[in-house]
């Protein structure tokens, strides 16, 4: 059985807690956005304004490089999976049912 989670200065954030953190970092998102759309409907131009970049935005706690890596993977399929041999046998059975059309 895994150790994760036996030791007690490791041990994970209660839901609500995460939940909580997350909805402040919406909040102060959310207020930024609305700064700098107040200053640019004030009058200022929008290239004299200090627009949040990538930088501002929340630290997630995964790799991104990584999740490309893993949405790479899901996408290629081993073949023999119940839905592949099941297409494969409907393919099967709309073809047998074409040639029969034809030959008739």
């Amino acid at each position: 059985m895994s150790t994760r989670h036996r030791s007690q200065d490791l041990a994970p954030q209660p839901r609500v807690e995460l939940r909580a953190h997350a909805r402040s970092e919406r909040q102060r998102i959310n207020s930024e956005l609305q700064a700098v759309a107040s200053l640019v409907s004030g009058g200022l131009e929008p290239d004299d304004t200090s627009e949040p970049g990538a930088a501002w935005r929340p630290v997630h706690h995964h790799d991104p490089e990584r999740a490309r890596a893993k949405v790479s993977k899901r996408q290629l399929r081993h073949w023999k999976v119940k839905a592949w041999k099941r297409r494969t046998a409907d393919r099967r059975a709309r073809n047998m049912a074409t040639l029969a059309l034809e030959r008739a």
